[in-house]
C-alpha cells in the first residue's frame, strides 16, 4: 500500500511545487540528489572519484513535449559531457530517451542521441539509455539495436529490469549483441501481466539475468544494493573464474555508501548513479517507495525540526 501510495505521489505535479519549496524535503532529497546544478552534480563525482568510485550522471526529467524541449534538454547533456571532460572526472553519462523526444517523433528523438552519442564518441566515453515503464520497453530496444548501437557500440548501452517477465530473453539477446546491459529490478508501478508482483520472483529473476550476463555479457552493470545479490554475484564470479574487471557493480547516489567502500576495497569496481537537476522529486518518491523504510529516516527528521521550531 505504502509504494503504490509513494509511486502515485510521484507523478502529481501540485505536490512537486509544494515540495520542491520544503527546506526539510530538499534537505532530505540532498542525500539522493546531487543537487540542481552541473556544477553541484560534479563537485559530488569529485568526492566519489576520491573514494576511487567511478560515476555516471543523470539529468533528471522525463518526458518532454515540444521539440525545443527535447533540443534544450540535448543542449544540456552535450554540455555535461563537456565539462566532465574538461574536469576530467571519471563519470559517464545516462539518458531517459523520453527526455529526448521520444513522445513527439521518433526520428528527432534518434537524431537527438546521434548528437550525444557522437560527442560521447569523440570523448571516448559512454551513455547509457535508461528504460523507463513497460510500455517504453519494446520501443527502446528497437531503437538501442536498430538505430543507435550499430554506429555507436563502444559509447552506448541499454538497462534491462528484472520485474518484467520478459527480461532473461532480452538479456540472452544483448548478450549475443555483446551490448552493454545495466541489469536493475524496475522502479515502476506495473501490472501483474507484465511482471513479477512479489518480490522474491524479482530477485530470482534477477540472480538469473545477472549470472547470464556476467557469464557470457559484455561488462555488465550489477545494479543492486542487495547484500544477499552482492554476496551471490561474488560467488558466481569465483566459481566461473569472471575476472573482476569484467563487471561492476552499481548504486544510486546516497544509498548504502558503507557498501560501495567495502566493495572497493576489496577490489571491485563500482560506479555510483548521480542524479541531479531540478526535476528531483518524481525520483525521490521512486527511491522510497522501492525502500519504504526510507520514510522512516524523513519522519525523524521532520520531528526533529518541529522540535527545534523549524517547521
Amino acid at each position: 500500500m505504502l509504494r503504490n501510495t509513494l509511486l502515485y505521489l510521484s507523478s502529481q505535479p501540485r505536490v512537486f511545487k509544494f515540495v520542491r519549496n520544503n527546506s526539510l524535503a530538499k534537505q532530505f532529497a540532498s542525500r539522493f540528489v546531487a543537487g540542481e546544478t552541473v556544477t553541484e552534480a560534479l563537485a559530488a563525482v569529485r568526492e566519489l572519484n576520491a573514494r576511487g568510485i567511478t560515476a555516471s550522471l543523470d539529468l533528471l526529467g522525463e518526458s518532454v513535449y515540444t521539440e525545443t524541449e527535447a533540443r534544450a534538454a540535448r543542449d544540456e547533456y552535450l554540455q555535461l559531457l563537456d565539462r566532465i571532460r574538461e574536469a576530467r572526472l571519471d563519470a559517464n553519462v545516462s539518458v531517459k530517451l523520453t527526455a529526448m523526444g521520444l513522445d513527439i517523433d521518433h526520428e528527432l528523438c534518434v537524431s537527438i542521441m546521434q548528437d550525444i552519442l557522437t560527442r560521447a564518441q569523440q570523448y571516448d566515453t559512454f551513455v547509457r539509455i535508461d528504460m523507463e515503464a513497460s510500455s517504453y520497453t519494446d520501443l527502446t530496444i528497437k531503437l538501442f539495436e536498430d538505430r543507435l548501437y550499430p554506429p555507436y557500440k563502444a559509447n552506448v548501452g541499454i538497462v534491462l529490469q528484472s520485474y518484467l517477465y520478459r527480461t532473461f530473453a532480452d538479456v540472452q539477446h544483448m548478450n549475443a549483441l555483446q551490448a552493454r546491459v545495466r541489469i536493475c529490478k524496475g522502479a515502476y508501478k506495473e501490472p501483474p501481466s507484465v511482471a513479477y508482483p512479489d518480490k522474491k520472483d524479482v530477485d530470482a529473476n534477477y540472480v538469473k539475468c545477472m549470472n547470464e550476463l556476467m557469464l557470457k555479457g559484455h561488462y555488465p552493470g550489477i545494479a543492486t544494493h542487495d547484500p544477499a545479490i552482492i554476496l551471490e554475484a561474488k560467488r558466481w564470479a569465483d566459481e566461473q573464474h569472471i575476472a573482476r574487471d569484467r563487471f561492476e557493480f552499481q548504486m544510486l547516489y546516497g544509498v548504502r555508501r558503507d557498501l560501495q567502500d567495502k566493495l572497493v576495497k576489496e577490489g571491485y569496481r563500482v560506479r555510483c548513479y548521480v542524479p541531479f537537476g531540478t526535476q528531483w522529486y518524481p525520483y525521490l518518491m521512486r527511491r522510497l517507495a522501492e525502500r519504504p523504510a526510507n520514510v522512516v529516516f524523513i519522519t525523524g527528521n521532520v520531528i526533529r525540526e518541529a522540535l527545534h521550531g523549524n517547521a
